[in-house]
């Protein structure tokens, strides 16, 4: 039984996993007030990131590291090494979370294949990121001010001009506008710290002149949508997609997910959003339906496949919920790429039935006997149709079981619940063509289509 299941995960925490914490935390304190002057309290804390290294290939590069950041005399290299053994226990951490996971509800995972760091070409983009985050980590939170600021604009114009990079430039992008927004960080009574030390560290990583080797094969086959995660910020919108893939030649199923994304501006919210992805109309034709997708050739890594929507079909209906209860639990899962080894990344397909969902002093909980896991309803993304009162009266739910702040709780993706004695049912995808709901169509039309007026404007300066 699942309420079992979420028992033996509830119960118990993976050894050595509050102390690696702990190392963690304290290098990111020392972040906040930056390397430029490090006091006995961050010395300590770096002292003991290179502890924690200790029988690793990393210990005697990241010692070296930390004693010239203590020194203050460091470089780009050496913030390189602290990030990577940051990485690495972040690392650590995420695969005994998710070993547990695996052993409590019974997931097969393929093994991880070994990964080498490749050199690539030197790039200026990469260098000019190195360069910003460099004095930003010499600055800290506390000493960020607008020149700082306003000097990440050239990095991000230039990693956007390079489809390889840009994920780093909406890393960059989105960290910078986190910090604008909280200016004067210096009067800030707490600083996110954990939240900015992540960034900054993948950061660091993605902007390094080498390429994790990684196999990609090419697959085929039908692929069932379980659930649609938005990430959206003021300058992006992505929307990832988990199912089970079928392959055409006669493989088992796994799990998969793929990701479809656009520029935006802040204006733009809501479920205006979908209107950013029409490039991909085949997919969103399949979430807003709820059909199955028929794939060619697609490339996979991992988990991850690439999305091409020409090389996709939509065909029969598929309700997500019985494809979880049939195709879910013999799904082999992949293994996580490096970089994506975070506690915090941690977004497992799951689905819970018979259940009650409890108001409690935490937030809304889905209780079985006494047993409970909490509802995470601040995740829901306003570009769907869950709400927190449609997730409190559901009874099912198909979601991504994560790791927050030290405890697990379950990210709904779809529900189905009873409102006024009628079975009502709900996806963050069914509105991937267009609003369906009345009400808020309404509410959307009365606003105006802010995309249809940013390009008709945009259309016009273009003519000029």
């Amino acid at each position: 039984m699942l309420s079992t299941q979420l028992a033996q995960l509830q119960q118990s925490v993976p050894v050595g996993l509050v102390d690696a914490d702990t190392v963690v935390a304290g290098f990111d304190d020392a972040l906040v007030g930056g390397f430029a002057r490090v006091g006995d309290e961050a010395a300590a804390a770096l002292a003991a990131l290179a502890g924690a290294m200790a029988g690793t290939p990393l210990h005697d590069r990241v010692t070296e590291a930390v004693g010239k950041v203590t020194a203050g005399s460091f470089s780009q290299e050496d913030l390189a090494s602290l990030a990577g053994a940051r990485s690495a226990l972040l690392g650590a951490a995420h695969d005994a979370l998710l070993g547990q996971f695996d052993a409590a509800v019974g997931r097969d995972r393929a093994p991880r294949a070994a990964s080498i760091g490749v050199t690539v070409e030197a790039s200026a983009p990469r260098g000019a990121a190195r360069a910003w985050l460099h004095e930003t980590a010499v600055a800290g939170w506390r000493g960020v001010d607008h020149d700082l600021l306003s000097a990440v604009g050239a990095p991000v114009e230039a990693a956007l001009a390079e489809p390889g990079l840009r994920r780093l430039a909406v890393l960059l992008d989105g960290l910078a506008a986190e910090l604008r927004a909280s200016l004067p960080v210096a009067m800030m009574s707490q600083v996110p710290a954990r939240r900015w030390a992540d960034l900054w560290s993948r950061a660091v990583l993605l902007a390094q002149d080498w390429s994790g080797a990684g196999d990609v094969e090419t697959i085929s086959g039908r692929l069932f949508p379980l659930g649609v995660d938005i990430h959206e910020h003021g300058t992006a919108i992505g929307v990832q997609v988990h199912g089970v893939l079928e392959p055409s030649d006669g493989q088992p199923a796994r799990l998969v997910r793929t990701t479809v994304v656009a520029a935006k501006v802040e204006t733009i919210t809501g479920p205006a959003v979908w209107r950013l992805l029409q490039a991909h109309p085949v997919l969103l034709a399949a979430l807003a339906q709820r059909r199955v997708l028929t794939v060619t050739d697609l490339p996979l890594h991992g988990g991850d496949l690439r999305w091409l929507d020409g090389q996709a079909r939509v065909g029969e209906q598929a309700d997500p919920f019985a494809t979880a209860r049939l195709l879910l639990a013999p799904a082999i899962a992949a293994a996580t790429a490096p970089l994506d080894r975070h506690p915090a990344a941690i977004a497992e397909p799951v689905l819970l039935e018979g259940y009650t969902v409890r108001q409690t002093e935490g937030g809304l909980t889905a209780e079985w006997d006494d047993q409970q896991i909490l509802i995470a309803v601040d995740r829901l993304p306003a570009a769907g149709p869950l709400t927190p009162a449609l997730v409190a009266a559901a009874s099912c739910c198909l979601g991504l079981l994560r790791w927050d702040d030290g405890r697990w709780l379950v990210q709904p993706l779809a529900v189905r619940a009873t409102v006024k004695r009628k079975p009502v049912e709900a996806h963050n995808g069914d509105w991937a063509e267009g609003v369906t709901d009345p009400k808020v169509a309404k509410a959307e039309a009365k606003a105006g289509d802010a995309v249809a007026v940013l390009r008709e404007r945009a259309g016009r300066l273009l003519r000029r």
